[in-house]
């Protein structure tokens, strides 16, 4: 599962250095979850996420946190179906019509949340929970 974690995480972290570089591509992108798929594919993701964090956080550098954050996400995941259609364009319209600068703002969050947590995980690797 920390592999998974990391990838997940680096994930995070080349989404937000794409949008922090290209925010336009990562709406591209972010686009094409406005289908059904495409929303319980996020949510899917996102509970993968949570679990993997969840399972690895024996091992990581911040045991608590990285559960606090999976139960987190994993909870996130789950309710994102809920949104609906309708809310999902919604936001992604009220994001983008904020302009670049507020989409850089936000794409280096993301770089920075999936920065930490890839070092947060990467230390458990090759380690046996105990």
């Amino acid at each position: 599962m920390n592999i998974l974690a990391l990838i997940l995480s680096l994930f995070v972290a080349a989404l937000g250095l794409l949008g922090l570089i290209s925010p336009l591509r990562l709406l591209d992108i972010v686009r094409h979850f406005q289908s059904q798929a495409g929303l319980y594919a996020a949510a899917a993701l996102r509970m993968v996420l949570g679990v993997a964090l969840f399972s690895s956080a024996p091992t990581s550098r911040a045991p608590r946190t990285i559960r606090i954050l999976g139960v987190i996400i994993l909870v996130a995941g789950m309710v994102t179906p809920l949104f609906g259609m309708e809310r999902l364009r919604g936001l992604i319209d009220w994001w983008s019509a904020r302009g670049l600068a507020f989409m850089r703002v936000w794409a280096t969050f993301a770089l920075a949340f999936g920065i930490f947590l890839a070092y947060v995980i990467a230390p458990g690797l090759g380690r046996k929970e105990e």
